[in-house]
C-alpha cells in the first residue's frame, strides 16, 4: 500500500513538473513583454564572452538608449579582464554621448555594475571536471540574477533624495527584466537559471528575465553549440540569426547584420 501511494505521488509530482516546465519555457508559452514607458527603471543583463563575442555584442548594442534600459548588468568570466575593460570603455562613450544630449532624465545614464562568475569550463580543462565547474558556474548565475542593489544605487532608483523623501516612482532591479547573449557557453547556464529561478517562481519572477539569443555572426550556415541547445530546448524568448542561409533552416528571427 505505502509503495503503491509512493509511487502514485511520483507520477503527479513528475507530471506536474512537466506541465510546469512547458507552461514556462519561452518556446512552448510565448509571451509578449510588458510595457514600458522610456525612463522607467529597467535592468537589461549582457553576458559577455571573450575576445570576439565581447566585441561583437558590444557592436549590437552601439545604440543601446540609456534611459530606456536605465541599468546595465555585465557578467563576464573568471579572468577575462578583456571584456571587463571593453564594458567600461563601452559606459563611458555612454555617458559622454548621454551627457552631449540636450535631453534630461531623473535617471543618470551611467547606472552599470560587472558581474564576474566562475568559467563553466577553461580551455583544455578535461571533460571529466567540466560537470562540476559548470555547477559551481550555475549556482554563481543565481547569486548575479538575484544579486540586490548597491545602497546608492537603490537610492537613485528609487527616487530618494538625502532627505529620504520620493523624487520618482518607487523601483528595484533584484532581478533582469531582459538578458542577451551571443554565444559563450557561459550564456547557456545563466539562461538556465533564469529558467530554474521563472519554475519556482521565485520573488514573482514567472514574468520576468525575458531573453534574447543573437547567434554570431560568423555562424552562417549552422548554429554553434549554444544556439542549438537553446533553440531546441525552446530556452529563449527570441533567437535572432544573422544570415539568411542560417534562417531558413533554423525557427530564428533574420534580423540582418547586427554586427557594425
Amino acid at each position: 500500500m505505502t509503495a503503491s501511494l509512493t509511487a502514485t505521488f511520483a507520477i503527479v509530482l513528475f507530471v506536474s513538473a512537466f506541465f510546469r516546465l512547458l507552461y514556462i519555457l519561452p518556446g512552448c508559452n510565448p509571451t509578449k513583454p510588458r510595457a514600458r514607458r522610456r525612463g522607467q527603471p529597467t535592468r537589461l543583463l549582457i553576458v559577455l564572452g571573450s575576445g570576439g563575442h565581447t566585441s561583437e555584442m558590444l557592436s549590437i548594442l552601439h545604440n543601446l538608449d540609456p534611459y530606456l534600459y536605465t541599468h546595465r548588468s555585465y557578467v563576464v568570466s573568471s579572468g577575462d579582464d578583456f571584456s571587463s575593460s571593453k564594458a567600461i570603455e563601452f559606459e563611458n562613450a555612454l555617458q559622454a554621448r548621454c551627457k552631449a544630449s540636450t535631453e534630461t532624465m531623473a535617471l543618470a545614464p551611467s547606472t552599470y555594475d560587472i558581474s564576474v562568475i566562475p568559467r563553466a569550463r577553461k580551455i583544455h580543462q578535461p571533460l571529466l571536471t567540466t560537470p562540476f565547474s559548470s555547477v559551481r558556474c550555475l549556482l554563481s548565475c543565481f547569486a548575479i540574477l538575484r544579486a540586490p542593489c548597491s545602497q546608492q544605487l537603490s537610492e537613485r532608483l528609487t527616487g530618494s533624495d538625502d532627505k529620504g523623501q520620493s523624487t520618482g516612482e518607487s523601483a528595484v532591479y533584484t532581478y533582469p527584466d531582459l538578458i542577451v547573449a551571443n554565444g559563450p557557453a557561459t550564456a547557456v547556464l545563466v539562461i538556465v537559471a533564469c529558467l530554474l529561478l521563472r519554475f519556482f517562481n521565485v520573488n514573482g519572477t514567472q514574468h520576468r528575465l525575458r531573453t534574447i539569443y543573437v547567434e554570431s555572426w560568423a555562424r552562417v550556415n549552422s548554429l554553434s553549440l549554444s544556439g542549438r541547445i537553446l533553440m531546441h530546448g525552446g530556452m529563449v524568448n527570441r533567437m535572432m540569426v544573422q544570415w539568411e542561409n542560417l534562417a531558413r533552416t533554423n525557427r530564428g528571427e533574420i534580423r540582418g547584420a547586427l554586427v557594425h
